[in-house]
């Protein structure tokens, strides 16, 4: 037990067991091995599962039937990331660590998701994401092999400047678990260390939807920065490999301290990128027909205070009336009868929104009262995210109940959950 503690499972660094596990998963795995693996690959995959024999082989020949599935080994050659992913995706890579990890800056406050999703498919975002770590491990191939030192690690900034409610939007967050999840499951031991700056208030929620995608060994390398987060990032990294805004020395050539041009800083995406209507892509989504003068309600029941409803709707391309109420009587209630303090209309095509709410049973209805000529179609999808408390270790969980009634545990952090309306990016309310 103390050797093991003691040896980190790098390679130059296994303990006896260790160099036994790897030599028994090198002959285990030889049918798919290629010249190119060598003892820096296999450890990544008895790292990434504690030098678990039969895991870490299940794990390989996975990522092995995944690339072949989507063509990963000539991607990089094959696919080109969409225009809008290339202007209006954030971060970039800048420098190295003071031991040659590549450093990743992400601005993630100033994304835009929904614009991007509005523009292309969500595998269109994520194959973008696998050609950008494809094109990462290139860099590493050919940063071990100009400085001549091991080059096979990553250390991310992430600056939470300006992260907020719309953010938490549930198809954008979807997709960024969708990510870490690949991250994960394909390229572990990637990560180096995660620097988290500037966190919101907010952050807690967030980090406790994601914490559940990352493994244990991933959590331990997430740190939380305060306002002297300058001075630590520079423990790190030289400040010549650091854009001068996040501590460093380097500017663009015009003096911006952003370093815009290997930096992406985001921004709003134009509605000229926009595609109309997209439904291709409904998977999870529940399809209803709402006659023309009719309505349709779902009444989702918040048991405790402080839980987050979440949900997303998109209809045939015609607008359709949509309101939050809280229900009053246990009988079905017209909306003038319900109680409209904590209301939004509106009158679109399409939203996705989240509200913190007390514990009441709430009705989404969706209203076509005012079309006598023509019914429509609605896709949705709504979650209900409850906080519960774990007396043994004060951890607070999440547990999500989705349209389809299944639920499954979310743990995070304790946080203070703000008892108000609150949400986007819905248009303004008419």
């Amino acid at each position: 037990m103390r050797e093991h503690l003691i040896m980190s499972g790098h390679v130059g660094n296994l303990s006896d067991k260790q160099a036994a596990t790897l030599a028994e998963f090198k002959e285990r795995v030889k049918d798919i091995s290629k010249p190119k693996h060598d003892d820096y690959f296999f450890t990544r995959w008895l790292r990434a599962r504690d030098y678990d024999l039969k895991k870490s082989e299940a794990m390989l020949r996975n990522h092995i039937d995944w690339r072949a599935q989507h063509n990963v080994d000539s991607i990089l050659q094959d696919f080109e990331p969409p225009e809008v992913v290339q202007k209006y995706y954030t971060g970039g890579l800048f420098g190295q660590d003071k031991q040659g990890a590549l450093i990743w800056i992400e601005p993630a406050g100033f994304i835009d998701l929904r614009g991007i999703l509005m523009s292309v498919k969500k595998q269109d975002v994520l194959k973008s994401k696998i050609w950008l770590l494809e094109h990462i491990y290139s860099l590493f191939e050919k940063n071990s092999k100009e400085q001549n030192r091991r080059v096979d690690q990553m250390v991310i900034i992430f600056d939470l400047h300006k992260f907020g409610m719309k953010h938490m939007w549930k198809p954008g967050m979807d997709v960024f678990t969708d990510v870490l999840t690949i991250f994960e499951d394909h390229y572990p031991e990637t990560l180096k260390k995660t620097f988290v700056i500037n966190a919101p208030r907010i952050f807690p929620i967030a980090y406790s939807a994601i914490r559940p995608f990352l493994s244990e060994e991933t959590q331990r390398k997430v740190v939380i920065l305060g306002p002297s987060y300058k001075e630590t990032l520079l423990e790190h990294i030289d400040a010549d490999q650091l854009p001068k805004h996040w501590g460093g020395t380097c500017e663009d050539e015009d003096g911006n301290p952003r370093c815009p041009s290997k930096i992406g800083p985001g921004g709003d995406v134009p509605s000229t990128y926009f595609a109309q209507n997209d439904l291709s892509d409904l998977s999870g989504f529940t399809e209803v027909s709402i006659g023309r003068g009719s309505t349709h309600q779902l009444e989702l029941p918040v048991s405790l205070a402080g839980s987050i409803i979440r949900w997303q709707f998109k209809t045939d391309g015609f607008d359709i009336g949509f309101g939050v109420y809280k229900r009053t009587s246990e009988k079905r209630q017209k909306a003038k009868d319900m109680d409209t303090s904590i209301l939004i209309h509106v009158q679109m095509k399409s939203c996705n929104f989240i509200f913190f709410l007390w514990s009441f049973p709430y009705i989404l209805r969706f209203d076509n009262t005012y079309s006598w000529t023509r019914g429509k179609k609605l896709f949705y999808t709504t979650e209900v995210l409850e906080p519960s408390s774990d007396p043994g270790n004060g951890v607070l969980h999440l547990t999500r109940t989705d349209s389809s009634g299944d639920q499954a545990g979310l743990s995070g952090e304790d946080s203070v959950f703000v008892n108000q309306t609150l949400g986007g990016p819905c248009p303004s309310q008419v």
